[in-house]
């Protein structure tokens, strides 16, 4: 029996709790559903209310396999020329070897044709040989590497001596300020008029 054809459209808040267990199911985390899709149902509302992202996922047989975030952004702090931005391809195990990545892809380079965009990067994990490999075979070349950490470890390791006394320098304090003033500004538009 033939495969089905990916259908590829932008991700829909009522997709949430399937990217979640997408993202669960291709090994990228352990995420319980509840306040995690209500969450995630407002990011993608508002990706979809967005000229500069997009969420693709990929349908087979009527069932969510594949996802995409699309980004359009500059190439460089310092450049005005656009470039989009692909990054977390996920594919259900069951589903990868059937092109629903390339299909993703290709409505990436459709999506950064009709913005006039002459190039697209691919943010992948360097863990990913196998997604690595397919992005090579298709002309992505390395240009970068990403490294992420916690900022309080982070502060720890520029500033061993302040983290050593237990002191906390102005940059943590004024973040700490925002924060509460944030909360308490969320806490008051909670309250009934």
């Amino acid at each position: 029996m033939p495969r089905q054809p990916l259908v590829v459209r932008d991700a829909r808040p009522d997709d949430a709790g399937d990217l979640i267990r997408l993202w669960n199911e291709a090994g990228h985390g352990n995420e319980q559903p509840g306040s995690l899709a209500v969450d995630a149902a407002a990011v993608i509302a508002h990706l979809n209310a967005s000229s500069e992202e997009r969420l693709l996922v990929g349908e087979a047989e009527g069932q969510l396999v594949a996802a995409l975030h699309l980004r359009r952004a500059a190439i460089s702090p310092i450049h005005t020329e656009q470039v989009v931005h692909t990054s977390f391809l996920l594919v259900l195990p069951e589903h990868r070897r059937h092109g629903h990545a390339r299909a993703l892809l290709e409505a990436a380079v459709a999506w950064a044709e009709e913005k006039d965009i002459h190039h697209l990067s691919a943010i992948t994990s360097s863990n990913l040989r196998e997604t690595n490999r397919f992005l090579a075979r298709l002309g992505l070349g390395t240009i970068a590497t990403v490294r992420l950490a916690p900022t309080a470890m982070l502060r720890k390791k520029l500033n061993p001596a302040a983290s050593a006394r237990g002191t906390r320098n102005i940059g943590q304090v004024l973040a700490a300020r925002r924060t509460m003033r944030r909360h308490h500004e969320a806490a008051e538009a909670d309250q009934p008029g």
